[in-house]
Parts: C-alpha cells; structure tokens; sequence
C-alpha cells in the first residue's frame, strides 16, 4: 500500500484548489480523498463476496452462520479498529518503529479531517484479515467465541501494517514493499485461519473416508453462491489495489490504472492454471472449488506487487500464486487439516509467493516512488529479496504466536468449539434459531468429487 505516511495533517490554502496536507512531506489533493474514499467503498462489498462464498461452500445448516460471522467481523472488528487498531497501526508523527501511538478512539478536527479518508480505508483492510479467518473456523466455531476473537484479532493486524506502511515502521526503513496488503492482510488472515482451524480441530466426519484425496469433503450447499461471492470479490479486489496507490493526481493515475490491468492478468494466470489442473487431475471436470482456488491465488499473489510490475509478468505471478494456492489445497488434505473453504492455502500460501514475488519482478518507480529498486530478475540487488523474506517470516512468526495466544485465552474462558449435537445439528438452529428445511440426507454426505476451496 502506498502509505509512507503515519498521520495526515494540516490544510494548506493554494490559489486554485484546498490540498490537505499528508504528513510533512507531500500533499493530498482533495481528488485523491476522493479516490481512496471510493476504493474503500468498493473493497466494503468484499465483505458481501466472502459471505456468499463460504455461505456457499459450507453445508445447508451453517449458510446463514458463516454469513452472520461477515457481519460480525464489520461490527466487532471495526469497533476494535476504531479504539486502537488505527492507532497502533500509524497513530501520530514521530511514532516508534515497532507500533503507532496516538488517535485512540480515532477522530479529528477541523484542520485534521483528511484522516477519516485513511481511517476508512484501512478499515476495510483490517476487516477483510479477520474474515479471511472466519472461513477456516466454519461449521464447528462458537459463535460468542468468535466475537471476541472478532474484536481482538486486530492486534494481529495492525502491527504489521505499522512495520510496512508507516514512514517509521521499521520494515518499511528497510525497504521492504508491499502495495496492496500481501502481508498484513492475506499473510496475516492465511496464518491466523491456520492456528484456528488446527486448534479447533477438523468438522465431524470430515476426514472418515480414506477412498481418495478430497473425499469427505461436505457438499457445497450452493456452488451459484460461491461463483457470485467470486465475482463480488473480483470487483473489490480492483478497489483493494488500484485504491492502494492512495490517490489519482499527479502521476497516481497511471500507477493505479496499471494495478488494474496487473490485477485482472494476475487473476486470468490463476484461473488459467487451475482449469489445467482440475482437468488434469479431476476426471476431466472443472471443479468449481479448484477453478476459483486458482483464481484468488492469483490475485493473492499479485496484491504486493500490482503497481509495479508490467502485465506480461503479471501473467505469470498470478499462473504461480494459482499454482501455490491449487496445490495447496492438496496439502492441506494429505496433512488433514480441516480449512473448510481453502484460506490457509489461498491467502497464506500465495500470500508468501506474493511477498517474494516483489523481489523477483519489481521495477523502480519514477512516477511516485513506490519502489525504488528492480527486482533480482531484472538485475537489481538481491538485498531486496532477503528484505522480503524477512517480512514474510517476521509477519508468520507474528501472526502464528498472537493468534495461538488469542484463541487459547478465548478457548480456556469460553470454549473455540460448539457441542457435538449442536455441530451435528447445524450453527443456524442453535446459534440463530433457524429451522432447517427438510431435506434429502444425501445434502450433507461426503462427496469424493469436491476437496477443499479457497476463501
């Protein structure tokens, strides 16, 4: 993200136009408020993806469940957010390197309004991390539970955002790059839907048949809903990066109508891959879980490096991020590890492909300084590349430690994991008081066609 900036500051009076003043060092013009306002906008609907995804992906007696999950995420970690989450991701000026301090309960004055418009947008992002995670915990998570891990989880966010997007952080001094989130939000959801699902544990009867890989895998209750929460996703994904060069003056324009079209080929490599792989692998059939598997991979995988990387490139991150995510999948079957719509492979996986992939592919951009080195590839210093994976593993260890912390604290005080009944019954009857409808009990049995599917 193109955030080199840890608070906004005072307006300045020009002859033709009001600029609000970012920080001490550049101004933002009223039209990139505007801008990144929009894009966070857009990236809002992603919540409504994620939800019509893992409502799809899950069985008929948890849709409604894993929907409310989405809504809870917006309350319960947006007000978490709004507390301290923004404070301890840039807080004021002069900050320390490893966290933000400053505009807790976050508001401002007149002079200091730009601050809502970054506000905004970094909300989205911190919800989206959470809810990448409410996918790995479906169908056998309390639903109070999840509240609170809802409200906490920002802490998991926030620090590595502080690390890489403030002009202190001390990632970020070293030169680290992620444009659009690859880390904080992908990485981090990807490691904390591992810690989760592994402590919760696999779903009843999930891993029963040994027939062959994928099988036990509960039908999806509507693969409709899971492409429409596809293309939902899609959309926001194109708020998430092109919003992320955090505004459209000046030279801004160009780099984010260039995320647009690296966002797009990205996704197109990713969706590419997979239709080879469910092919290949899966009877000559396009498995819908596999198709959209590659798909977000590729777009995971392009996420920390869209505004500087040229198209053709972009191809080929998206065709491995797919690759990474697809096979991932697999992994997490032969290991039975229980990820009922695919996170850890699709957020987390790719998510580590998207980091490195920055040091690999990167180009020195001249418009806005978003990056200043070439990738190894095109013979820049391999410098970069251990900075990269630095972050990637400094943001693992972090993620995987806060999030066992977490939900160890919520598990001894409050129990992770529903009742045996209540699991077998379903979360909408117990957690929403939802009657099921009545239904053939073929619905619910293991289908040895589906495996896995990505958030």
């Amino acid at each position: 993200m193109a955030f080199n900036n840890s608070s906004l500051g005072a307006v300045l009076n020009t002859t033709n136009n009001i600029i609000v003043q970012s920080d001490i060092e550049e101004p933002i013009h009223p039209d990139d408020a505007t801008w990144i306002l929009t894009s966070a906008f857009i990236i809002f609907t992603m919540q409504s993806g994620f939800g019509l995804l893992e409502a799809g992906m899950v069985s008929k007696k948890n849709e409604t469940n894993v929907m409310a999950k989405n809504v809870i995420d917006v309350v319960y970690g947006g007000l978490s957010y709004w507390l301290f989450g923004f404070a301890f991701s840039f807080g004021q000026i002069n900050s320390n390197s490893f966290c933000g301090l400053g505009y807790f309960m976050m508001d401002a004055d007149d002079d200091e309004m730009s601050l809502f418009a970054k506000y905004f947008f970094q909300l989205s992002f911190a919800t989206t991390a959470t809810t990448i995670v409410s996918g790995a915990m479906a169908e056998r998570v309390s639903l109070k539970a999840y509240m609170v891990y809802s409200f906490i989880n920002t802490i998991c966010y926030c620090f590595p955002a502080h690390w890489l997007w403030a002009k202190d952080g001390w990632l970020a001094k070293m030169g680290a790059i992620d444009i659009a989130g690859c880390g904080p939000v992908h990485l981090v959801g990807g490691v904390s839907g591992l810690v989760a699902t592994m402590m919760l544990k696999p779903r009843i009867g999930r891993f029963d048949s040994e027939k062959e890989e994928g099988s036990g895998h509960l039908r999806m209750a509507s693969p409709s809903n899971v492409l429409l929460g596809t293309f939902m996703l899609w959309w926001g994904w194109l708020g998430f990066n092109c919003g992320s060069t955090f505004g459209i003056t000046g030279g801004k324009w160009k780099l984010a109508s260039r995320a647009a079209v690296v966002t797009i080929n990205g996704s197109i490599g990713g969706g590419i891959f997979s239709t080879l792989y469910s092919y290949a692998l899966f009877g000559n059939k396009l498995l819908i879980d596999v198709f959209i598997t590659g798909i977000l991979g590729g777009l995971v995988g392009i996420t920390g490096i869209c505004a500087i990387v040229r198209p053709g490139e972009s191809f080929i991150i998206g065709f491995i991020g797919g690759a990474v995510a697809c096979l991932g999948l697999s992994l997490m079957n032969k290991l039975k590890i229980d990820d009922p719509v695919g996170c850890i492979p699709t957020h987390g996986f790719a998510g580590i492909w998207g980091l490195l992939s920055v040091a690999l592919f990167s180009e020195v951009d001249n418009l806005e300084k978003l990056s200043t080195e070439f990738g190894v590839l095109k013979g820049g210093r391999w410098r970069l590349l251990g900075v990269q994976f630095l972050s990637t593993a400094v943001i693992i260890v972090w993620t995987g430690l806060t999030s066992f912390i977490l939900l160890f604290v919520i598990d001894k005080i409050i129990g992770l994991r529903v009742p045996l009944c209540r699991e077998l019954e379903g979360a909408d009857k117990w957690e929403h008081g939802i009657m099921p409808k009545i239904q053939s009990s073929i619905d619910d049995a293991p289908e040895e066609s589906q495996i896995n599917t990505p958030n």
